[in-house]
């Protein structure tokens, strides 16, 4: 859902060994990313058109209501069909599904409440720039001012030069699920590794379900119960929480972080045509920039600092052979 740190979420998912290494993910490119991009996609597309209907159904349910009903809904599913053993894990892994859970609750909740003020596609621009900030902050290039500076222009732009024309208190609910967007990247890599299938995703989602119920009770009571909310809600936990966790989920097993990263930042671009389609929610010429800014930025953070992990590697990797012995031509022929 996001555009991560990349170098931590690389470190995150870097196997044990060398040869762990190689078959644990394959390199941009080669035979077999395809699978994973059309996951990350597909999961780009299915969370925010469920973003958009969640919208639609705010008037009878409130932000709040939504939320739980959504995360409770996806635990169930997710419980019943992945059913996944309680016993066997370590102290280690429950505090790593605890917090994950824990902060997919916190960034649903906050980036409802940013939906229920400000259009769609403004508070995923908004919301993507916790991810941002930290992937350019991690990098010493100079570069990375150039992509800093390019996302505050957007931002600028978006606001119509002072955000006059957005809630204060949308944009910052926006800018909190941000942070904690950056942080379920590296979370969910985690919890993939911690965990078989999709079993960590289950047990975080029901964690993020129990605490989140209350809240929702307090805001809609009743409400919740109500056959059409119910059936509306259930659709919001699918297209938003089941499909695109799971893709996600499953992606990040496959693929580079960095290349997650790069796809990710195509969000407020998806976020902004759910609004239009859905919700009629039209951009103005200068919001669409803004957007398309925001997204460029993104990726040519995520690209620069793929493009320095490669020299690194290929420098260690000449280092370590010495000279004379082929490993150019053995590096050509890898495609990196």
């Amino acid at each position: 859902m996001s555009t991560p740190d990349a170098a931590v979420a690389a470190a995150a998912q870097a196997p044990s060994s060398p040869s762990a290494a190689a078959s644990h993910v394959p390199e941009p490119g080669r035979r077999g990313s395809l699978g994973p991009v059309g996951l990350v996609l597909a999961g780009g597309i299915s969370v925010q058109f469920g973003a958009a209907l969640a919208i639609s159904l705010m008037p009878r349910a409130g932000a709040l209501g939504v939320v739980s009903l959504r995360l409770l809904v996806a635990a169930i599913v997710l419980l019943l069909v992945c059913r996944p053993r309680l016993r066997g894990h370590s102290r280690a892994d429950w505090g790593t599904v605890v917090v994950f859970g824990v902060t997919m609750g916190a960034m649903n909740g906050l980036f409802y409440q940013a939906v229920d003020r400000i259009p769609l596609g403004a508070a995923v621009t908004l919301e993507v720039l916790g991810p941002l900030a930290l992937s350019v902050l991690a990098s010493r290039r100079a570069v990375n001012a150039v992509w800093a500076a390019l996302a505050l222009v957007g931002v600028f732009l978006l606001g119509g030069g002072g955000f006059d024309t957005l809630d204060p208190v949308g944009v910052a609910y926006a800018l909190g699920a941000g942070a904690m967007w950056a942080t379920y990247i590296l979370f969910s890599a985690r919890t993939g590794r911690r965990f078989p299938q999709a079993d960590g995703l289950a047990l975080a989602m029901a964690v993020a379900a129990v605490l989140f119920l209350p809240l929702g009770i307090a805001e809609s009571g009743s409400k919740l119960l109500d056959p059409t909310t119910l059936l509306l809600g259930a659709g919001v936990a699918v297209l938003s929480s089941v499909l695109p966790y799971t893709l996600e989920l499953l992606a990040l097993r496959r693929l580079p972080a960095s290349t997650f990263a790069v796809l990710m930042s195509l969000e407020p671009a998806i976020a902004a045509t759910a609004g239009f389609l859905v919700l009629h929610q039209a951009l103005s010429a200068t919001q669409a920039l803004a957007i398309a800014f925001v997204v460029a930025a993104s990726m040519g953070a995520v690209r620069t600092q793929v493009g320095r992990r490669r020299r690194t590697r290929a420098k260690a990797r000449d280092t370590g052979r010495g000279e004379g012995d082929g490993d150019g031509r053995r590096v050509q022929a890898s495609g990196e």
